[in-house]
């Protein structure tokens, strides 16, 4: 019996320092006048988080394993490129992806109103569907106090 499998992913990345030409990049989009994220690729939460959540549900290791820092290769990767390339990799595995589920945690940028072109750049690497969701932490934490931004996810995966 091929019962489903799901599988989690979470990504935090804090702000670029004040002053840094780092641009935002959240879910596939550019967010041109907001703050960067740091990070080895693009920084990118809400794809990082969905690629390491497709990992997660198919039992073949993290993002780390994947795309890991100590990779030159992946160094200013586009967040939607490693999640593409996640899917392949899923894929090639021997699982079909059902959904993947994000939740954008932080202050900014605000992702509601841009939700379903997050939406759609997201379901189109994965080619499957990516639904979004965002919320704040009321001030708690590194999110609340704007240092920085966080994704969870949650990813369907079967077996073929």
């Amino acid at each position: 019996m091929n019962l489903p499998r799901t599988g989690i992913g979470v990504d935090v990345h804090a702000f670029a320092p004040e002053g840094s030409d780092r641009e935002l990049w959240v879910g596939g989009l550019h967010w041109p006048g907001e703050r960067g994220l740091d990070g080895h690729s693009d920084a990118d939460v809400a794809a990082h988080a969905a690629a390491d959540a497709l990992f997660s549900a198919a039992g073949i290791g993290g993002l780390g394993t994947h795309f890991g820092t100590s990779e030159p290769e992946w160094a200013g990767a586009s967040g939607v490129v490693l999640l593409a390339e996640a899917a392949r990799r899923v894929r090639a595995a021997g699982f079909e992806i059902g959904n993947v589920a994000v939740q954008v945690v932080g202050n900014r940028p605000k992702v509601e109103p841009r939700r379903t072109e997050v939406e759609a750049a997201l379901t189109e690497a994965v080619g499957a569907p990516v639904s979004v969701s965002a919320t704040t932490t009321d001030g708690l934490g590194l999110t609340g106090r704007g240092e920085g931004v966080a994704a969870i996810a949650t990813a369907l995966v079967a077996a073929r």
